[in-house]
């Protein structure tokens, strides 16, 4: 009983993955989006762009992180 609900958990836990797709998904397209209204603040826009995605990754990495913690110490 307890291993089928600890790999419900990491199964859970791994969806933060989706979340982080389209997070990053929706900050491209913005910048996409405010690069062609306002081309010449392309470098500002980008930075930005990159420290948002990279904030939004670790969301996915802490998510797979806590899966692989559940699945291989609650055996």
């Amino acid at each position: 009983m307890t291993r089928g609900l600890v790999a419900i958990a990491a199964g859970i836990a791994v969806l933060a993955g989706l979340g982080t797709g389209i997070g990053e998904g929706l900050v491209a397209s913005k910048a996409v989006e405010a690069i062609g209204r306002n081309p010449e603040a392309e470098n500002s826009i980008r930075t930005t762009m990159i420290l948002g995605i990279a904030l939004t990754e670790t969301v996915a990495l802490y998510g797979l992180l806590t899966a692989l913690i559940l699945i291989f110490v609650f055996k």
